[in-house]
């Protein structure tokens, strides 16, 4: 009998491995798992998302009205206060003057006007026996108009006196934010000087979003706008969302030549003071109505030269190129709007093992 040698034995294990039949050496090599997900159906609102800078609804500058050394300031700067609050008191002293000297130019005004009506009264009942002439009659009435009309200035200087006195003293209009003073206690001011201060409204607040022409247009092609249709929500420097949803009541008339937008504003609940005139914020503009649309992981969504597509399984487990159409993004996941159905399966995780054409074993997506 012949020995065999560790030749002959390589040589009989190499025959018999190459021998073995096609599905066997298949059956070796195990098909490439990746996560599928199935299309799904779900009502979305379209989300349109935008730059927007907070702007304060009331801004008012503080202006001295008659001229007076500052004597008081009755604010804490950078404080909120309310309309009607008094903030400056201006001397008081020169007006107070003024208005008792009209006090009395109106009194003697009133007392020159009394004496001739007396006597337009006595030169009338004479008159009537004919005692006295026609022109002095007449010399009479002259006298009691001319005394009137000296009533009425009076009154009116006496007026003008009061209202510069009243002056003297600066309350709040609006409710608000007030600066700093520009002024301390001791300077002349007088109305042509700078503002002494300036108060900001704070609540509610204005948010300007500049919008392309192209969805003004779109939006306006639709019909007239009778009432808003979407709901603006703000997102802050900090990444939180703003708690309070505003409502869009202004659309500008003309467009921007510079950057081809239309300015929009919305008014925002601001309570608690958040928002801060000249802040950038994140504006996003979602539709009130909702509508039925096909949306997937955005993880799912490859991009190249000739656009959008993903990976999808067929019934076979066979890998497919599909190509789609996008819309816009919900959060983690994309709106498509052409090239998949409902019901059919994506690959979100393990796209890159596998290829077109190739048989993979798919498995649900949190199974």
């Amino acid at each position: 009998m012949r020995k065999s040698t560790p030749w002959s034995l390589a040589a009989l294990i190499v025959t018999t491995s190459f021998s073995l039949p096609a599905h066997t050496q298949e059956s070796a090599s195990p098909l490439p798992s990746v996560v599928v997900t199935t299309v799904t159906e779900r009502d979305i609102a379209p989300e349109l998302s935008f730059i927007g800078r907070v702007e304060a609804k009331e801004k008012v500058y503080i202006q001295a009205r008659v001229e007076g050394f500052l004597e008081q300031r009755l604010f804490t700067e950078g404080s909120i206060v309310k309309k009607g609050d008094l903030l400056y008191i201006l001397e008081k002293a020169p007006y107070e003057i003024a208005v008792a000297q009209s006090q009395a130019d109106l009194a003697g005004a009133e007392a020159t006007l009394k004496n001739a009506r007396s006597d337009l009264s006595r030169k009338e009942e004479l008159r009537k026996k004919k005692v006295v002439s026609e022109a002095s009659l007449d010399t009479s009435l002259a006298n009691e108009s001319s005394a009137l009309a000296s009533v009425m200035q009076a009154k009116a200087s006496l007026r003008k006196a009061e209202l510069n006195l009243s002056y003297t003293e600066i309350h709040s209009p609006i409710d608000g934010q007030i600066s700093s003073s520009r002024y301390s206690v001791g300077n002349l001011v007088n109305a042509s000087s700078e503002p002494l201060a300036t108060i900001t409204s704070m609540d509610p607040i204005y948010v300007n979003v500049p919008v392309s022409d192209k969805i003004i247009l779109e939006v306006r092609r639709e019909g007239p706008i009778t009432e808003p249709t979407v709901t603006p929500t703000l997102t802050l420097s900090d990444g939180k969302p703003y708690e309070f949803a505003g409502q869009f009541d202004f659309i500008n008339t003309e467009v921007n030549q510079n950057t081809n937008s239309i300015t929009t504003r919305a008014v925002f609940p601001n309570p608690n003071h958040l928002l801060v005139p000249g802040q950038f914020v994140n504006v996003a503009v979602r539709a009130k109505e909702t509508h039925p649309a096909l949306v997937i992981p955005q993880s799912s969504v490859q991009k190249d030269q000739t656009g959008y597509f993903v990976l999808a399984v067929n019934r076979d487990n066979k890998v497919e190129i599909r190509r789609i159409d996008v819309g816009e993004q919900i959060e983690t996941d994309w709106v498509v709007t052409n090239g998949l159905l409902k019901g059919e399966r994506i690959i979100v995780q393990g796209i890159q093992k596998v290829r077109p054409d190739m048989q993979v074993n798919p498995v649900e997506e949190g199974a």
